[in-house]
């Protein structure tokens, strides 16, 4: 059983929630929160295994609460539940250590399946939703993204284009397509590159494909 946190300041929005996961037979919601601070709290108590948690909220906002809950001693994952408009707050949610997004008008079903990955130990949720925030965030002026990090040295020219498609928001399936391989050599190079770059999730390696320029407007679309 799948133990499901909610945190979001609108209490419809936590119902709503609710309601679309009493439907799932295999989670169940142990907490609610209405900010960051009561999240950080709720991690801590209820034991959660995944956090459905609202970025935009009084107080502590969702991007603080996930910083700390991924530094703290819970073992929770958190997905951040955005709208379009605020993929400014998305990336620095993946920053703070989210494992994931949600968007709020996506359908009950891809709801539930992206709480069942995340559960499970992956990062990357609903792969087209990726690409949609991805496009708006590389949209934006130059001078909003990071610098290069210069944590690429060390990984070779095949890893580093692996690199760039999943900045690119490709799945592994798509990766294999692309580069003409197969799945499960898809999957080693990305295990690769978690380790050699020290990158806690496939979230992660998509920050850091942003970091060292090999994702935006120019690169794989």
């Amino acid at each position: 059983m799948i133990r499901v946190g909610l945190v979001d300041d609108q209490p419809l929005v936590r119902t709503a929630l609710q309601m679309v996961i009493a439907q799932a037979d295999d989670m169940e919601v142990v907490g609610e929160a209405g900010d960051g601070a009561q999240a950080v709290r709720l991690a801590e108590d209820a034991a959660p295994d995944v956090i459905v948690m609202d970025i935009r909220m009084p107080g502590m906002d969702g991007i603080e609460a996930t910083r700390r809950i991924a530094a703290g001693p819970s073992a929770a994952q958190v997905i951040v539940l955005t709208t379009f408009d605020e993929d400014e707050y998305v990336y620095g949610a993946l920053r703070a250590g989210a494992a994931g997004f949600l968007v709020k008008d996506m359908a009950l079903e891809e709801i539930l399946g992206a709480i069942r990955v995340v559960a499970a130990g992956d990062a990357l949720i609903a792969p087209g939703v990726t690409r949609r925030l991805i496009k708006n965030f590389t949209a934006r002026p130059p001078s909003t993204t990071a610098a290069p990090t210069g944590r690429l040295q060390g990984i070779t020219d095949r890893e580093k284009e692996v690199l760039v498609l999943i900045g690119a928001g490709l799945t592994n399936t798509e990766i294999a397509r692309e580069l003409t391989i197969s799945i499960a050599t898809a999957k080693t190079y990305v295990t690769r590159l978690l380790a050699k770059l020290d990158a806690r999730d496939r979230v992660h390696l998509v920050v850091l494909a942003y970091e060292n320029g090999l994702a935006g407007p120019s690169r794989h679309p």
